[in-house]
């Protein structure tokens, strides 16, 4: 059942923000015992389809135009790869921090808009 309320949550989350479903999918499978690479890996593959789903129906609502799209494809595929490969090279204690930091960045930046 938990599976279910995590997967429906990042849903809405990525279907809302564009993102921010790695936000609740983390912390919920380190939860279940994934150490925090592993949950960070699975959590990209579980916000994969639900990212494609999304920009798919923005792009079929007409919130989305591919063309100002594509400029941030090329670099954003370069980050992933280099990401990729940090992400086993990265101590668990530095990831958690990361990833802290930039929640906190994220909630303080949303706060104050």
């Amino acid at each position: 059942m938990k599976f279910l309320l995590t997967g429906a949550a990042a849903g809405l989350l990525n279907g809302l923000f564009g993102a921010g479903g790695g936000m609740v999918v983390v912390p919920m499978l380190h939860y279940d015992g994934l150490p925090a690479q592993r949950a960070h890996a699975t959590s990209i593959a579980v916000i994969l389809p639900l990212s494609v789903t999304s920009g798919l129906l923005y792009l079929s609502k007409g919130y989305l135009q591919l063309s100002q799209a594509l400029p941030y494809i090329p670099l954003g595929l370069a980050g992933a790869l280099a990401g990729g490969w940090l992400l086993p090279r990265v101590k668990t204690v530095w990831l958690h921090r990361v990833f802290g930091v930039l929640v906190l960045y994220s909630a303080v930046r949303l706060l104050l808009q």
